[in-house]
């Protein structure tokens, strides 16, 4: 008896006992399957991210490559009418050609500075006077090689005899007999304020890091957000050099300075150029990186009481045993947790076990489904954003299910945040939120579309109601003091669909001239939204 009584404390300190086992087999198991949730979300996140970003970037790039097409074509239009012009009035004064090129720069504002050459390179008028003088011969190479090539002419950015960079664009002059008589040229000042800074001046160049350049035909820099880069060559990088072979797509790049970017690109038709939208890699990820933050810390406190209970239920663990290993087996393998039938799990303990690693699971899914739901979300307004936005206009123009659409725009915003500062900007837009709630039905959808500009879908609404809806928040705005600032008004453009559009895309550009109408007649006020505003 006494050889029995030493034998078994050594016995004991050699083996694992049977809650220690089973405190253990759970933790892991439970501490794997969250590990697995956590790398599973990022990667799948991880995909939808770089997909969405990067099928944006090509489609705003598209959009903005219609866009030059459309206006380096109608610059282009503007040369050859005054070409002709010019040719088919030989006689007029210097003056007279002065005239001419004063008003063609005033009423297009395509170019900053227009000259006249002719076929010897002298400068017969320069409008504005200030930037040269007559009589004077051409200095710049560029200058040369346009008058020399007697056909329309783009140049790459170089550096003007008035020291600015600038591109220049050309357009012959033949007189009556077919005899060259020079050219008329319009520059693009490209440090100074031009038509590229009109047209892309409100492009994705934000808070998510996204940017937009232009290359010429020789890759280099004609717009970038940093005008430090202008006139940079950046034809070494790869989408530089698909989109000067007149490709679009989008791809993942290292761009020329060693920044990985989600690039879309797209060319230009009319002049060769190319136009590129990034976003950098680092803010896709970074997003990553907070959403699996947020997916740990919502699990974490599951997580601990799940643990605490299961070292309870073990405590008072004793003979099923071999079921619950093989239900932690089952679980490792990332086998379905179902009910465990009551025959298998006669014990009371082994029985909630079972329940709670499958309440867990259960968890865990509604903590993704909330995630998901945060993600369709305004974080400042609680209104849905864009995303939620495009996926609704989609569905109901597909479903050709008739709506309305108000698109609004705080007045004078930005000189809002300059005199009280920013965070006072999002007490203005949260009340502005508050401001439309309270003015529609729980039927419609209230968006936050970006910065000041909201968007509020009416479904089933014809346009007269729709603009009673919109004057009732425009109202209530002008009524209503928002914190820390006082009296702030909203212009508002209404359009609907189908009766004055066929898609989405066409009906935004409705409300969104309306609203422009709006603000030009002098703010505060709705402007319903009417077809022949689509030109």
């Amino acid at each position: 008896m006494a050889k029995r009584l030493q034998y078994y404390p050594r016995l004991g300190k050699n083996k694992i006992s049977l809650t220690t086992l089973l405190i253990g087999l759970v933790s892991i198991s439970v501490l794997l399957t969250f590990t697995i949730l956590l790398f599973a979300s990022y990667q799948s996140n991880k995909q939808s991210l770089f997909i969405t970003t990067q099928g944006l970037n090509y489609s705003t790039a598209a959009k903005m490559s219609q866009t030059m097409d459309s206006l380096f074509k109608s610059m282009r239009d503007s040369l050859v009418f005054t070409a002709a012009y010019l040719s088919d009035n030989r006689q007029m004064s210097e003056q007279e050609i002065q005239q001419q090129l004063e008003l063609l720069r005033h009423s297009s504002s395509y170019f900053n500075s227009l000259v006249v050459i002719d076929e010897h390179g002298i400068a017969r008028s320069i409008a504005p006077a200030s930037v040269g003088k007559t009589g004077q011969q051409i200095s710049t190479p560029a200058s040369w090689r346009a008058l020399a090539s007697r056909k329309p002419y783009i140049s790459e950015p170089y550096t003007s005899a008035t020291g600015r960079l600038i591109v220049l664009m050309s357009e012959p002059l033949f007189d009556r007999d077919g005899k060259y008589r020079g050219f008329i040229g319009g520059t693009i000042y490209l440090e100074e304020p031009n038509v590229l800074n009109t047209v892309f001046g409100n492009s994705p160049n934000d808070e998510s890091g996204s940017y937009l350049y232009v290359v010429d035909t020789t890759g280099h820099l004609v717009f970038h957000p940093d005008k430090r880069r202008l006139g940079e060559n950046v034809s070494a990088n790869q989408v530089v050099q698909k989109v000067l072979q007149g490709n679009g797509g989008h791809q993942l790049v290292v761009n020329t300075r060693g920044v990985t970017l989600l690039a879309g690109y797209s060319p230009v038709t009319a002049n060769g150029w190319g136009i590129i939208v990034n976003s950098p890699i680092g803010v896709v990820q970074e997003q990553l990186y907070r959403l699996i933050l947020s997916i740990f810390l919502y699990t974490l406190l599951p997580f601990i009481v799940l643990l605490a209970i299961a070292i309870w239920i073990a405590r008072k663990l004793a003979s099923p045993f071999v079921s619950l290993a093989d239900l932690v087996a089952r679980l490792g393998q990332g086998a379905r947790i179902t009910s465990p039938d009551a025959a298998k799990h006669w014990n009371r303990e082994a029985d909630l076990l079972t329940r709670t690693i499958t309440d867990a699971f259960h968890g865990l899914q509604q903590q993704t489904d909330q995630l998901a739901h945060a993600a369709m979300t305004d974080p400042l307004t609680g209104l849905t954003n864009r995303r939620t936005l495009d996926s609704l206009l989609s569905q109901w123009t597909l479903e050709q299910s008739p709506f309305s659409l108000i698109v609004m725009d705080i007045d004078r915003f930005k000189s809002i945040n300059d005199t009280y500062g920013h965070q006072i900007g999002d007490e203005v837009l949260k009340h502005l939120a508050r401001i439309v709630i309270q003015s529609v039905s729980p039927a419609d959808i209230c968006c936050r579309f970006g910065g000041e500009e909201f968007v509020v879908l009416l479904p089933h609404s014809t346009l007269t109601a729709a603009s009673v809806v919109a004057e009732r928040i425009r109202l209530h705005m002008e009524q209503n003091s928002s914190p820390g600032v006082g009296m702030i008004t909203v212009s508002l453009g209404v359009a609907h669909y189908p009766s004055q559009a066929s898609n989405a895309e066409a009906l935004f550009h409705l409300a969104d001239q309306a609203l422009y109408k709006a603000k030009e007649t002098g703010r505060n006020r709705t402007v319903v939204a009417s077809t022949d505003d689509s030109g």
